[in-house]
């Protein structure tokens, strides 16, 4: 067995010690890189559907040099790099650290978006080079089951529920016993994440099981009220085991081809079916969950750690770009989602003609739409939870306005996910990339510049205000609701949200 790994060189191959035995990662003089490294056992066979168990410890050195594979999934619209492949064994983590570690660093660790049964933590637009090298800070990067492997709620059969939610506290737990290994600081991790990465980190701020394993969150564009009750949840399992044309522990054996194919069309026929919900999200399910996690944040019942949340102005119109069925946008699928919100919450306040006119200014009904859809699926349930989350410990609140000139002639505008490239200073993703093809490269480095100094600052202290050269940003609090517009100049805006507030109300809509 390697001793002293920790601390064990082979020239550019650095060698860590973890609880479960050596990995051997790559460095390249800034920054030290550990890929697919194993977190949980392989959650096959009698592991579909449980919980994730630890991993056997081995003796033998891991080479963590290349990304391990991604969890099964439909066709992914979304870039997942060459060579990677798909497995049902999929637990593995990332991790990019200084080169020139000494005192221990704060741990920034990501949960990937994708509606819940998209993505993985080895897209190259996750590459943790620029964050870790020029902010001083380790990267951690994780997969977690997707789709119907860790979304579909089987326990009245007897298997686990919210799996996907406890393949990410079993990433967290490696994180706080392994990560000073890597040079990172165990007491100072921020999760964050983004769409449903983003609905991921708002449900564990709720889940009693996550308490002591992060110290300050980040959401990006958390779908936070899309968590479904059990009634909903038998639903959609059924709906499943139907396609399959199995019970469910018949199902435990499916073949995963047939179990993915049939999960697709369950994501593709549900919210056609009901606008506005998604086929896979996690559950309220007692135990992880115990209730709505909005509900529990306005009861001052979630963890009190810092919080920096917010959303893009123009959420919805990646969904129209892609002509995605995930959200409501004609106005025909508002007012049927509408009214099967009425039936479902009686008595809840929902936006008027009126009020929709005065929020949402403009000459065509779809263009309101796009607004009503937006902050519908984001922006209100960001506000709710920020509003909740407030009285327990401090919250920053954003919204992401900036947009390229070709974003711009393309009416995307700061749509879903536009903010992820500032973030993670992968700004360019190769020739045929045409988001600065007209122009704003510069104005965009130096956006993200700022970015990712808030992110990195807010990882370090729980304050995203660096020292000197940027405006200060003020905790979200009832009196002023200072909220941070993100744009080619920063501003902060006194209850930006005023408007969609009054036409919303206080009463939270669940997609229950």
């Amino acid at each position: 067995m390697t001793t002293d790994a920790n601390i064990a060189q082979v020239i550019g191959q650095p060698v860590v010690e973890t609880g479960y035995g050596p990995v051997r990662g790559s460095d390249n003089g800034r920054v030290k890189t550990w890929k697919g490294i194993r977190y949980a056992a392989a959650p096959v066979g009698d592991l579909r559907w449980r919980a994730p168990v630890p991993p056997q410890p081995s003796t033998e050195i891991q080479d963590a040099t290349t990304f391990g594979p991604v969890s099964p999934q439909p066709r992914s619209p979304i870039p997942m790099g060459l060579g990677t492949r798909a497995d049902e064994d999929c637990l593995f983590l990332n991790v990019w650290a200084p080169s020139h570690t000494t005192e221990p660093k704060p741990v920034m660790v990501w949960v990937h978006g994708g509606a819940y049964i998209f993505g993985s933590g080895s897209q190259p637009l996750y590459d943790g080079t620029v964050l870790a090298e020029g902010s001083d800070v380790v990267i951690v990067t994780i997969n977690y089951r997707l789709g119907a492997l860790g979304f579909i709620d089987l326990s009245s059969a007897g298997f686990d529920s919210n799996v996907g939610l406890r393949d990410v506290l079993a990433a967290l737990r490696w994180v706080k016993d392994n990560i000073a290994g890597f040079g990172g600081d165990p007491d100072r991790v921020t999760l964050f994440g983004e769409s449903a990465g983003a609905g991921i980190v708002t449900t564990l701020l709720a889940a009693p099981a996550a308490a002591g394993l992060f110290s300050r969150a980040i959401a990006q564009s958390s779908p936070a009220t899309s968590i479904y009750d059990s009634s909903r949840a038998d639903a959609v399992a059924q709906m499943l085991l139907d396609r399959l044309g199995m019970t469910a522990a018949e199902a435990q054996q499916a073949p995963l081809q047939t179990l993915i194919d049939a999960s697709m069309e369950v994501f593709d026929h549900v919210p056609a079916a009901t606008p506005g919900r998604l086929a896979f999200a996690p559950t309220v399910d007692g135990d992880l969950v115990p209730d709505y996690p909005v509900t529990l944040a306005r009861a001052g019942k979630t963890h009190p750690v810092p919080l920096l949340i917010g959303t893009n102005k123009n959420e919805a119109a990646l969904f129209r770009f892609m002509r995605s069925p995930l959200m409501p946008i004609a106005p025909k699928a508002i007012r049927t989602m509408f009214d099967e919100i009425a039936n479902d919450q009686p008595g809840l306040q929902l936006p008027t003609a009126d009020q929709i006119g005065t929020a949402y200014p403009a000459r065509m009904a779809r263009t309101r739409s796009l607004g009503v859809a937006s902050d519908m699926g984001f922006r209100m349930p960001t506000v709710w939870f920020a509003e909740g989350h407030s009285t327990v410990a401090p919250v920053y609140l954003y919204r992401f306005d900036w947009a390229t000139p070709v974003f711009k002639a393309i009416r995307l505008g700061a749509a879903h996910a536009t903010e992820l490239i500032y973030v993670w200073g992968n700004l360019v993703s190769g020739p045929r990339d045409v988001t600065f093809k007209l122009g704003g490269l510069k104005a965009g480095e130096e956006l993200s510049e700022r970015m990712r100094s808030r992110w990195t600052t807010f990882a370090a202290t729980g304050d995203p205000n660096a020292p000197v050269g940027q405006r200060q940003w003020a905790p979200y609090r009832s009196d002023d609701r200072a909220t941070l517009v993100i744009d080619r100049d920063d501003r902060v805006v006194d209850d930006l949200d005023r408007e969609i507030r009054r036409a919303w109300g206080d009463e939270v809509l669940s997609f229950r």
